[in-house]
């Protein structure tokens, strides 16, 4: 039984920095590919003018919610295959990604057949007064949803593969993936003449590419794939914090996306171009999150509770490093950046008004990130479940929809934004403080 450990059970020094990189590094290019991708999707599709980027802005937004589930999908996974591998068994270990791959596939079928429904009202409601944008996105969503099931299986398949300390493998299939759907893109997009419908079908070949590969790795494994809905209920059980969790973050970026919209085109479409920015360096600071997810778990699941305070402090240092670099670049790079995605002036002004925000709240995420990595992979999601939900709902939402009722444009917008990683930050450091996180045992439950 899990116990509060105030020693580790055998004396242990934390993994050396080349340890940590091993791990994070890989995990950089995997987590950078997909972000990476959109941003030249964006590219693409806006050069197709205002409305199809808008468009891919509303359209975006909803398939997040898709890529949020997968994020919540992998995260559990690897806590819970980590722990597993740190207590020697790794056979239960890739269990653990057998029954998460039949979630992800029947949670993406879902998500897929409901959005054929829903494509349509949610377009609509986002993109506010402008029927053609929410036109063109309920098109986009249509056809980008099909993806869904491979990019849930990748999820699952990420979270086993890091949970085993294999970061070699993801590397090769999602980079893989995207590269040759980044290829496929531009040429459906103009010289097949599909428009923003062939940014779509980009999407959901690369997905289920992507999806597909990792199957062959559960399969090459020889391990027992039948279903085992006792496992599969823990894990729905233990995925429940992370699942609100990610809800909390779907209903603000939901949110923040239709107050965009309702200041006007060119606000929303220079909100997906600093969005999707975020998001890349969200993403790419991830990956240390990853590492600690995955030297966290097995650090406890080896009784270790010494080794994983050091590296919960080393962690959030890493973060904060690379939280400074990555200001440094976007500050630099706002002459330049916007124009990557549009030609119109509108959209670089409105661009420039979210900037400063932007820029300044990139060191503090970068200690946000790399902490909620420690604690998931601790199994401490009951914190991370009610911390999220007081940055969303008290801080966050609020700003952002007093941002619209007073008129404070996309600057509004993003002062929100900022404040929800503030409130977030300081709840995880007095967590981190306390030491009531590091539980140990082969696995965590609740």
């Amino acid at each position: 039984m899990s116990a509060l450990a105030a020693e580790p059970a055998q004396p242990a020094q934390a993994p050396p920095l080349r340890s940590i990189a091993g791990l994070a590094l890989p995990a950089l290019v995997v987590l950078a590919a997909e972000p990476l991708y959109v941003l030249v999707d964006t590219a693409v599709v806006g050069h197709l003018g205002r409305t199809p980027l808008a468009a891919l802005a509303v359209g975006g937004t909803v398939m997040s919610v898709a890529a949020w589930l997968s994020v919540v999908l992998a995260y559990g996974t690897t806590g819970r295959a980590a722990r597993r591998y740190g207590a020697g068994d790794r056979a239960s270990a890739v269990a653990e990604g057998v029954q998460a791959s039949w979630l992800a596939v029947g949670a993406g079928v879902a998500l897929a057949v409901a959005m054929q429904v829903a494509a349509g009202p949610i377009a609509r409601t986002l993109a506010g007064s402008h029927p053609d944008v929410a036109g063109a996105a309920e098109t986009w969503l249509r056809i980008a949803v099909l993806g869904a099931p491979g990019l849930m299986l990748a999820a699952a398949g990420n979270g086993w593969l890091r949970g085993v300390q294999d970061a070699r493998r993801p590397l090769y299939y999602v980079l893989g993936a995207n590269v040759l759907s980044a290829a496929v893109c531009p040429v459906l997009v103009y010289p097949l003449g599909l428009g923003l419908s062939g940014s779509a079908i980009a999407n959901a070949l690369a997905q289920t590419t992507a999806g597909g590969l990792f199957v062959s790795a559960l399969v090459a494994e020889r391990v027992p794939l039948a279903p085992r809905p006792a496992l599969i209920r823990r894990q729905l059980v233990l995925g429940r914090d992370l699942l609100l969790r990610g809800l909390a973050f779907q209903a603000s970026f939901l949110s923040a996306t239709a107050v965009a919209a309702r200041f006007g085109t060119a606000a929303v479409a220079a909100h997906q171009i600093a969005f999707q920015l975020w998001s890349f360096c969200a993403l790419a600071m991830d990956a240390v999150a990853i590492a600690g997810q995955a030297m966290i778990g097995a650090a406890l699941g080896g009784d270790q509770a010494a080794t994983a305070r050091d590296l919960a402090r080393r962690f959030a240092a890493i973060g904060a490093a690379c939280g400074g670099v990555s200001a440094v670049l976007i500050g630099a790079g706002a002459p330049v950046l916007p124009e990557l995605f549009s030609a119109d002036p509108r959209v670089h002004a409105q661009a420039m008004v979210a900037w400063p925000w932007f820029v300044a709240m990139q060191p503090l995420a970068g200690v946000v990130f790399a902490l909620d990595g420690v604690l998931i992979g601790a199994g401490d999601v009951r914190f991370l479940r009610n911390l999220t939900l007081a940055g969303a709902f008290l801080a966050f939402l609020p700003a952002i929809w007093a941002a619209y009722a007073f008129d404070l444009g996309l600057g509004g917008v993003w002062a929100g934004l900022t404040l929800f990683i503030v409130v977030r930050l300081a709840g995880l450091l007095a967590r981190l403080g306390s030491g009531q996180w590091a539980v140990v045992g082969a696995v965590r439950d609740g």
